[in-house]
């Protein structure tokens, strides 16, 4: 439905320049906008396709205000602005309240009459169902699930045993939480399965991207607080704890019992060893391999940048030989009368 940009701007706090009973019902890039869209400015490199956009209006900040030749709704987190904007425009489509003929439901399981159950499910016995839950196409929910208010399960996710999902939580399709952690004793060159008789409890307002695993706990529960946003393919590793708010994109692996802080930011195809402790408001680089704890808050990285082939080779080829550079360094000192300098590797 259209909202005009008056509304927009009182909603959420924007100062609007422009005429105020302008209509716009869809979000665009400024690139392909037309006269009924909003775009957005975040990322200055994209500033230059201002003065060529057709969008009703853009959701910018004042430092791009005078390269901007159409209605602006100014604000000083624009990104922010325009998902909220964005939310608005788009919502989604309101459930049906009721279950599907084709699901199975144990007659153990509690469902809220305003919830949503779709085509063949499965539900367990003792499932509980919150107000507005969503339950997509082929999930299946193990016996003792728990789903809070406003869950949303889009399609095909498997949830385990005992597990709990926070109000208004997000699960992709293909998500899977709740299977057995990697949990192998070793015993004469064979490996002797453990138990895993944990669970998984999920806070509120987290999204768990498509196809990402979470691993039920040993013992106890692994761990994902409020406000966690998961991209897709993850695994999360038993006994696993991540803090609140903490964002992971795609490809990450975080081996079991690792805690990782709230507020972190991990890039793509980051690798955690497990039994580590992740500090509050640290940032991982993509593609880091982390093998040790990280205590202080701050920006961490372990891997080079993509070079040119033929100077990564020299490079390696440089790294090879830097114990023989190192010792030889040390000889030239001590023959010099100079101490040697304690290596880095000294303990």
């Amino acid at each position: 439905m259209p909202v005009s940009l008056g509304e927009l701007a009182v909603r959420f706090g924007c100062e609007l320049r422009g005429e105020p009973d302008t209509q716009v019902e869809r979000v665009a890039t400024l690139a392909n906008a037309d006269e009924r869209s909003v775009a957005f400015l975040a990322n200055p490199r994209y500033r230059v396709q201002l003065a060529e956009t057709r969008a009703a209006a853009v959701v910018l900040n004042g430092a791009s205000a005078a390269d901007c030749h159409t209605a602006m709704l100014l604000c000083e987190n624009p990104y922010a602005t325009y998902a909220r904007i964005a939310a608005t425009l788009h919502p989604p489509p309101p459930l049906t309240p009721g279950v599907h003929p084709t699901a199975v439901v144990a007659a153990g399981a509690r469902i809220d009459p305003s919830a949503e159950v779709g085509p063949y499910v499965t539900l367990a016995n003792n499932v509980t169902l919150g107000p507005r839950a969503l339950i997509g196409p082929h999930c299946v929910l193990d016996e003792d699930v728990t789903l809070e208010s406003d869950v949303r399960l889009v399609a095909r996710v498997t949830l385990g045993p005992g597990v709990r999902v926070g109000a208004r939580s997000v699960l992709q399709p293909g998500v899977v939480i709740g299977g057995d952690g990697f949990g192998f004793a070793p015993e004469q060159g064979r490996w002797l399965k453990v138990p895993q008789v944990g669970s998984v409890r999920v806070g509120a307002d987290v999204e768990i991207g498509a196809n990402t695993t979470i691993d039920r706990g040993a013992i106890d529960d692994t761990v994902i607080e409020d406000g966690v946003k998961l991209d897709n393919l993850i695994q999360i590793g038993h006994n696993v704890r991540i803090g609140a708010h903490t964002a992971i994109a795609a490809l990450t692996g975080v081996a079991g019992s690792t805690t990782i802080g709230k507020r972190c930011m991990i890039g793509g195809a980051v690798g955690f060893a497990g039994h580590l402790t992740i500090a509050d408001d640290v940032v991982i680089t993509g593609c880091s391999a982390v093998s040790h704890s990280i205590t202080d808050p701050g920006v961490y990285s372990s891997t080079l940048p993509t070079e040119e082939a033929h100077l990564w080779r020299r490079l390696v080829g440089r790294f090879k030989r830097s114990e023989l550079l190192d010792a030889r360094l040390r000889r030239l000192e001590r023959a010099a009368g100079l101490g040697a300098a304690p290596r880095a590797d000294d303990g």
